[in-house]
């Protein structure tokens, strides 16, 4: 039987999937202004977790700077799920204009060649709609996702990214993951995985914005087994006026990170890996905003938490 939380949950999404996308562009995306700014000034754990993350990333921010910043944060924030509950209305042509890429010749010229690609991407923009333009322009898609209760909302969220075209696997709940990644590393597909917090305490130190953090290894430890070439990929928004969408994401593909000449493997990874926390430190510095992370990720915290 389900508990009236999930109850709750399951309607809420329902009832936001189904008007959210009857409304007219500028009034949904009104809608969700309006909701974020009250959110910020209720400050919850959420909010004051957001804020202590930016604090972290930019320190050079005096209190009313990092106000603005947190405002701009839960904005953006609510902007992905104005964007999810209105995607499945929006044509392939539409999906197109809506995504700009940046300094990804790189990464189409490893598909046009037959090969798959990994992507590192973190909590930045909208991941869901750059998915789904890389069903559109570029090729398959084949990523992972984090199980979410109540499960209808999950099942609800996996059949919305199917229908996209991509193929999604389970990241708890389901058979060996990597093992499925690594099976389907074949031909001209496209790998996306979250991995700017790691999910599974089996993750890589590295250094995040000068502070220790931890992240996924899945990606730099596929594309070791698979020979896949890995591709840090940071996405965020920008304005355009008079569009439906109010917003463009910008999906830019870092420099392609090379595999290291000696080692074990676990170095290896260790490195690829730092070399993504780089590529992404470089661009959350630049468009904080976007970066949509309300959990602790920097390990002092952590630390300090269990003492």
């Amino acid at each position: 039987m389900r508990n009236p939380a999930d109850t709750l949950a399951v309607g809420g999404y329902r009832l936001g999937w189904s008007a959210v996308r009857r409304l007219p562009g500028r009034a949904a995306y009104g809608l969700f202004d309006r909701i974020a700014d009250v959110t910020v000034a209720r400050d919850g754990a959420g909010v004051r977790r957001l804020r202590a993350n930016y604090a972290r990333v930019r320190p050079e921010l005096d209190a009313d700077a990092l106000d603005a910043l947190v405002r701009a944060g839960m904005r953006s924030y609510l902007r992905y799920y104005c964007d999810a509950f209105r995607l499945p209305d929006r044509s392939r042509a539409e999906i197109a204009a809506a995504v700009r890429m940046v300094d990804d010749a790189a990464l189409r010229a490893e598909l046009a060649a037959g090969r798959p690609v990994l992507c590192f991407l973190g909590h930045m923009g909208n991941w869901d709609l750059a998915g789904a333009f890389g069903t559109v322009e570029l090729g398959h898609v084949i990523t992972v996702a984090e199980r979410l209760r109540p499960e209808e909302v999950y099942a609800e969220f996996l059949a919305f990214r199917e229908s996209l075209g991509m193929t999604i696997l389970p990241l708890t709940g389901g058979a060996d993951v990597f093992a499925e990644l690594r099976a389907l590393l074949r031909g001209p597909v496209i790998v996306p995985l979250l991995a700017d917090r790691d999910l599974t305490a089996r993750g890589i130190e590295v250094e995040l914005c000068g502070h220790p953090s931890r992240m996924a290894a899945g990606p730099a430890a596929l594309a070791l087994a698979s020979r896949a070439a890995l591709f840090p990929v940071s996405v965020h928004y920008e304005p355009v006026p008079g569009s439906s969408w109010q917003h463009r994401s910008v999906v830019t593909v870092h420099e392609r990170v090379a595999v290291p000449d000696g080692g074990t493997a676990r170095a290896k990874a260790e490195a690829m890996t730092q070399a993504c926390a780089d590529a992404l430190g470089g661009a959350i510095r630049e468009h904080t905003e976007d970066w949509h992370m309300m959990q602790r990720v920097f390990l002092d915290e952590l630390v300090e938490v269990a003492a």
